[in-house]
């Protein structure tokens, strides 16, 4: 939190608050003393008027240091706390695995780092002044009783009246409110999805479909908001006529009192623009109220990512201290998803320096074992072993310098080649174009207009889809990994180039072990030894000629692959 901060902005509001008083007590001093007796007289003494005068200034001056003070401050508050948990959500994120990503849509986690954090705390920036108008209600009713006793029970009255008003709309906005919050999560899941996914939505026709699935969440969101409105239409009203009543009632009760002489004219005075002014903090009350619903909810949807606990716990702190390539053993690895068990009791052992191959069927579980073996998901039984040393054991940051994942689907950064290669790590410019080299690359991106200098478009779209993969596999080599997971990292690149490219990964200086989700023919012939994967679990193991020569299913498999010429479509799990 801010401390500090909320006290410097608290002493403006108690000093703003003082000076709001006294403003009110120097108006009754200067009409019994200056503008009463001048009425009766017909001249103001100047010595008087020039003292008037001074006092009203300093005491405006001193109202408008206090109001510099608790916005300032105030403001400044609101929004440290906003930076700092936004990038608490940020380093959350990061933390979490891609099974909890997978649960939330990206338009819901922008949602929750943008509205939710500024709902949360949006009660903060006015609540300084809040308290100081506490502070203000009780000097007041001080004030109130010391002059007039009974105009003093208006305020008793009026301040109770006023709770009652807000209570009254925390209560029947709370469901709103908190409704309304869940949808703008949802609007911009929905919006986030459409734009992401604009190729297939225009290829296939379905702008009306997606407008409409928009208009109808968006429809939603309107309707709740509607109805906080409908709630406030009622409660604003009340919270700033009840002190203008009571400005009044004070005027009326108060003139009948002057004319009985139990209270001076400037008493009254002073009584009625006290009132007057307590309009507006009063107000700033209830907006701090009627924004608690909305609070609320966002910092329930906050706290809710910020102490999420998914599948992968980083709790270890261990070191790898190897430098060769790395030894991978599984034992009675078992992993599910919801409750589909995709592994189960999967042992199995790697030895430094090896290409493996692992080949099975669509749901078989291979990008699931390709994710464990970089620890992007923890087993729910068994454990991965790097070294012999189990992953959850590991520090993350060792987990992230000893192994690399390339994926089918390569993301490329708004960014130059090299910026996309390096990812802002120092990273000399030879290492890069050996990276590239490695992965085939070089060639292209020299042929590009800037050479690694070329900005490549968001998400790579000046390139092909083969090219997004070779660049997105020299951002693994740049980093010599002692394991490397390819999960169908060249599909999209040319036989003859993926030939290449494995060919050079095994031939190159590199300290790596090399594991492959393979479904070409040639890509697997490369691999020192074949994992055949299916029903979730490993059903054989050995070179490619081996099991093609043994195990019908695995030669059945590679030739209808073989045959149709196509990867599949749908990503394993």
């Amino acid at each position: 939190m801010e401390p500090a901060t909320f006290a410097v902005a608290l002493g403006g509001a108690v000093l703003y608050a003082g000076m709001t008083v006294g403003s009110t007590l120097v108006v009754g001093r200067v009409t019994d003393q200056v503008v009463a007796p001048a009425f009766r007289r017909g001249d103001v003494p100047a010595g008087a008027l020039a003292a008037t005068a001074l006092v009203i200034v300093a005491v405006a001056a001193a109202k408008a240091l206090g109001i510099v003070l608790r916005r300032s401050a105030g403001s400044a508050m609101a929004l440290r706390l906003h930076a700092t948990h936004r990038r608490a959500l940020a380093r959350q994120y990061l933390r979490l695995p891609l099974a909890w990503h997978r649960r939330h849509p990206t338009g819901e986690l922008l949602s929750t780092v943008n509205a939710d954090v500024e709902a949360a705390f949006a009660p903060i920036y006015p609540l300084p002044f809040a308290c100081g108008v506490l502070l203000l209600l009780a000097i007041a009713m001080g004030v109130l009783l010391t002059i007039d006793p009974p105009l003093a029970l208006v305020g008793v009255v009026l301040w109770p009246a006023l709770a009652v008003v807000n209570t009254w709309y925390n209560r029947r906005s709370q469901g709103p409110a908190g409704r309304a919050q869940e949808l703008r999560g949802r609007v911009s899941a929905i919006a986030h999805e459409s734009v992401d996914g604009a190729l297939v939505v225009k290829t296939l026709g379905r702008e009306a479909d997606e407008a409409e699935r928009l208009r109808a969440a968006s429809e939603r969101l309107r309707d709740e908001l509607v109805e906080l409105g409908r709630i406030r239409s009622v409660s604003d009203p009340l919270t700033e006529a009840l002190p203008a009543l009571a400005t009044l009632v004070v005027l009326v009760v108060g003139a009948l009192r002057v004319g009985a002489g139990a209270m001076s004219l400037g008493d009254l005075v002073t009584v009625a623009y006290l009132f007057t002014l307590l309009a507006f903090p009063v107000r700033m009350i209830g907006f701090l109220l009627a924004e608690l619903p909305r609070s609320v909810v966002g910092w329930e949807r906050m706290t809710g990512v910020l102490g999420a606990r998914a599948d992968t716990a980083f709790s270890g702190r261990a070191a790898l201290d190897g430098s060769g390539p790395a030894r991978v053993d599984l034992r009675g690895v078992t992993f599910r998803h919801g409750d589909h068990e995709v592994l189960r009791d999967v042992d199995l052992d790697i030895a430094p320096g090896r290409t493996v191959a692992l080949v099975g069927p669509t749901g078989a579980g291979k990008s699931t074992l390709a994710a464990l073996l970089v620890r992007l998901s923890d087993p729910d039984a068994g454990a991965v072993h790097l070294d012999g040393v189990d992953l959850r054991d590991v520090a993350p940051a060792e987990v992230a310098r000893h192994t690399a994942l390339a994926f089918q689907e390569a993301f490329l950064f708004d960014d130059t080649v090299r910026g996309n290669v390096t990812l802002g790590e120092p990273f000399p410019d030879e290492e890069v174009v050996r990276a590239c080299r490695l992965a085939q690359a070089d060639a292209f991106v020299r042929d590009l207009p800037d050479g690694y200098d070329t900005l490549v478009g968001e998400r790579g779209a000046s390139l092909s889809g083969g090219q997004r993969q070779r660049l997105a596999l020299a951002r693994a080599l740049v980093r010599r990994p002692r394991l490397l997971v390819l999960d169908d990292a060249t599909s999209s690149v040319d036989p003859s180039v993926e030939a290449a490219i494995l060919g050079g990964l095994r031939d190159a200086d590199l300290p790596t072990t090399l594991v492959v989700v393979a479904y070409r023919r040639a890509t697997i012939g490369l691999a020192d030894e074949v994992v055949f994967l299916d029903g979730g679990g490993v059903r054989a193991r050995g070179t490619h000629a081996a099991l093609l020569a043994r195990l019908p299913a695995y030669a059945a498999l590679v030739s209808a692959y073989e045959t149709e010429g196509a990867v599949p479509a749908e990503a394993d799990r």
